[in-house]
């Protein structure tokens, strides 16, 4: 665990040059917008440790697995967002030295990641090996206005000497991925050129055929009077410059302005992407630096309006909450249904910036609360257009008859995860994707959504949990064997209660959904099953899978089992585990962490925050209490399960903990591996915690749920939710909840499973315990 960044309510902010901190820190002052992104890597040249990242969405590269290509259903590739051109670079020489932070004396180190406004700023002081000392300050920020923009404003003042700089401006498309199988770069190049204060570079992927056209343009000012230099044009393989030359006095500063741009075959024939480019690019030159600055500060207002989580008493958390919502919308704005959310976002290549089932299980809640409904809509639509592939997973491994399986990482619908204890074994996935169309039209109330395409998805995913179940002639039950549950520190195991309890709870909504579709739109209806071939004889399979599943459990505990045989595992407590041999991926082989009985985030407690609604507290208590002892949460998304699940306990001293190491995970560094790349996905989990856990809110029967909750040493917190058609504000202080209908219609909620009216365009006011009204 680190503990260098400053607290600060807006801002994350470094103070000091720390080499060894340096690729933490390329992680967590990212930034995006949800067409490209940028690890905060130097513009100047760094001869240092560092782990260079560009990348743009859509963009992808099968990498060929290293193992297990040619088995039966194993995938051939791992598809991967891939480091794309170097936008940023700005190669600076002083008398004749190269400007490198890894070579020179370094003071008053300054970096800041606005979040207020999205952007950028560092500033230092550096002094050359000849004596002269120069001060640097270099903003830069991707638009969330010109989503195929970024720019760049980089000073330079000599101190103390006259200086001589030689500047290049640069575009780099000789890139890798740190995580390339075998070493091979991904890029080949299509076409490059150089024109007046700028340059253009246009590469294309190895297989996949995308093409990525980056264009740039730059101007130069000395003390605010603008200079055009004498330009020396370099073209080199996948590389194109403008190098000049400037003299500046002591005291003098140098203002660069760098505006880039990136146009990906996605979105742009292939023939007209460079006269795109080209427009594009001096439609954000005309606008210049400060407009273009100005409007990221408006378009960041309307998004913290939107999304902010306010805290007052407790900085730590609150700086957490704003970084994460933050890193969040840097990621995945909704706006293209192509797109979903990576794992690590743009913020590295760990996970291959790939979707797993987490968009399912932690964003869409996020986005359902806090964007218009189609940012949603578009995550469960990624999914549908996705279905024929999922077809095509399932009868690689032998399934048949319709069945789907929606892969654990995919990009374009392709399975390939290449270790086969997840690709074979972790099947809960589905079971994922189908409680999202369930949360969405819960939330929603678009129960329209299922028969436009809903219903579908739910029937190839029934159709696969009918097909891979067992029958038990020695139990006559239904089981699940050879499974990997969410707890990835089992394997190849049977019956994991989790899955068991998802897979039947798949059965039945797919059979309540296809009786709802058919009752309302018959047409519709007679069309899917006529598309899908689907026999109503089917529905009495499910059923009996339904009735005759097996569930393992321990009566004497009062548990459900995380899988069969679990407590044959050796019991020892996470806290008498040395702290010297944590975490356990890093410190033990995985042999013994498969015979430990150690779990590495929520699995039965997964199910139970799912499906909490069948389940007194008592049963979840005692659960709770068992598995919680065991977990080492060294998965990103285990803490807020456990924050939610001991806010509805009333534990609120285990809900706050948990809260907060889920919501600084990365800013902490808590886990040793930020460097890789920030956790996007378990960032909606703080989110979660704070509104799901701490202010209780469910929705139930169509109607706002909230049993909040303060923790000790805040004095109020405040979030803002959308809710078919109404935008609530809720404030929750020490004694007092109060909840704010922005809408012309009164709207009933309940506090305390009490209702309560709030009035069009008014504030309800209740007390915290009770909810007694307060006039």
């Amino acid at each position: 665990m680190k503990n260098y960044i400053i607290k600060d309510e807006w801002n994350i902010i470094e103070e000091g040059f720390d080499a060894s901190l340096g690729k933490i820190s390329e992680s967590i002052f990212s930034i995006g917008n949800g067409k490209m992104g940028q690890r905060a890597n130097f513009e100047e040249q760094y001869s240092g440790d560092s782990f260079q990242g560009s990348y743009v969405a859509g963009i992808y590269y099968p990498d060929k697995t290293r193992v297990g290509w040619w088995k039966n259903g194993y995938p051939a590739f791992s598809h991967k967002v891939i480091n794309a051109t170097n936008w940023i670079g700005l190669n600076i020489d002083v008398n004749g030295e190269a400007l490198d932070l890894g070579r020179v004396n370094v003071t008053e180190f300054h970096r800041m990641l606005n979040m207020k406004e999205g952007y950028l700023k560092r500033t230092f002081i550096a002094e050359l090996n000849t004596g002269i000392r120069v001060k640097i300050t270099a903003t830069r920020f991707c638009s969330i206005v010109d989503k195929e923009a970024g720019t760049i404003c980089y000073e330079i003042t000599p101190l103390n000497l006259a200086t001589s700089l030689k500047i290049s401006v640069y575009l780099d498309g000789d890139v890798k991925n740190e995580d390339a199988n075998y070493d091979e770069k991904f890029w080949i190049e299509r076409a490059k050129k150089t024109f007046q204060q700028g340059a253009l570079l246009t590469m294309e992927t190895k297989r996949t055929g995308f093409w990525l056209t980056t264009a740039m343009q730059y101007a130069m000012q000395i003390d605010g009077e603008i200079i055009v230099a004498k330009e020396k044009q370099i073209l080199d393989e996948k590389f194109v410059a403008q190098e000049v030359d400037v003299i500046l006095e002591p005291e003098q500063t140098l203002r660069i302005y760098k505006y880039a741009v990136n146009l990906s075959s996605e979105n742009y024939p292939k023939e007209l992407m460079e006269n795109h480019a080209q427009q594009i690019l001096q439609k954000i030159v005309k606008k210049g630096y400060d407009q273009l600055k100005i409007e990221q500060a408006a378009a960041w207002k309307n998004k913290w309006e939107e999304s902010d989580v306010l805290i007052e008493g407790d900085i730590a958390a609150q700086q957490a909450i704003r970084f994460n919502i933050f890193q969040l919308y840097q990621t995945y704005t909704g706006e293209d249904a192509r797109l979903n959310i990576g794992p690590k976002g743009f913020t590295g290549e760990k996970y291959g910036g790939v979707t797993y089932w987490d968009t399912e299980a932690y964003c869409l809640p996020f986005y359902l609360a806090t964007a218009n409904q189609q940012v949603a809509r578009n995550l469960l639509i990624y999914r549908y257009k996705h279905l024929e592939k999922a077809y095509e997973n399932a009868r690689m491994l032998g399934f048949s008859n319709g069945a789907a399986l929606y892969p654990m990482v995919t990009i374009d619908g392709t399975e390939c995860h290449n270790e086969w204890e997840i690709t074979f074994e972790e099947l809960h996935r589905n079971g994922a994707i189908a409680f999202a169309i369930y949360n969405y039209i819960r939330y929603t109330g678009e129960h329209s959504y299922l028969e436009q395409y809903g219903l579908e998805v739910l029937v190839g995913i029934a159709r696969f949990w009918a097909q891979r179940v067992s029958w038990s002639a020695a139990k006559q039950q239904y089981m699940l064997l050879g499974i990997t549950g969410p707890n990835e520190y089992e394997n190849n195991v049977n019956n994991n209660w989790y899955t068991n309890t998802i897979a039947v709870w798949c059965l039945k909504y797919a059979r309540e959904a296809i009786i709802y579709v058919k009752e309302s739109n018959p047409d519709r209806y007679e069309d899917i099953a006529k598309k899908l071939d689907f026999r109503e004889d089917e529905l009495s399979c499910w059923k009996a899978i339904e009735e005759n599943m097996y569930y393992p459990e321990d009566q004497k505990l009062g548990i459900f089992l995380q899988q069969d045989g679990y407590l044959d595992k050796e019991q020892i407590l996470v806290k008498n585990l040395p702290l010297s041999e944590r975490p356990l991926n890093q410190k033990w082989s995985w042999d013994r962490i498969l015979r430990s009985c150690f779990i590495k985030q929520a699995d039965v407690l997964q199910g139970l925050y799912f499906f909490e609604e069948r389940y007194s507290d008592e049963v979840i208590r005692r659960n709770y209490d068992f598995y919680e002892a065991r977990t080492v949460h060294e998965s990103s998304l285990s803490p807020c399960v456990h924050a939610i699940l001991a806010a509805k306990l009333g534990d609120e001293k285990r809900a706050y903990e948990f809260y907060l190491r889920t919501a600084r995970l990365d800013l902490d560094d808590y886990n040793n591996d930020t460097e890789d790349g920030l956790h996007i996905t378990s960032m909606a989990g703080s989110w979660m915690s704070i509104v799901e856990g701490f202010a209780g809110l469910r929705v139930r029967e169509n109607t706002l749920h909230f049993k909040p909750f303060i923790p000790e040493g805040w004095q109020s917190y405040t979030f803002r939710i959308r809710f078919r058609n109404t935008i609530f504000q809720v404030k929750v202080s020490k004694h007092e909840i109060s909840i704010t209908n922005q809408s012309s219609e009164e709207r009933d909620v309940l506090v305390h499973n009490k209702h309560v009216k709030v009035p069009a365009y008014g504030t309800f006011k209740g007390e915290l315990v009770g909810c007694q009204q307060i006039v």
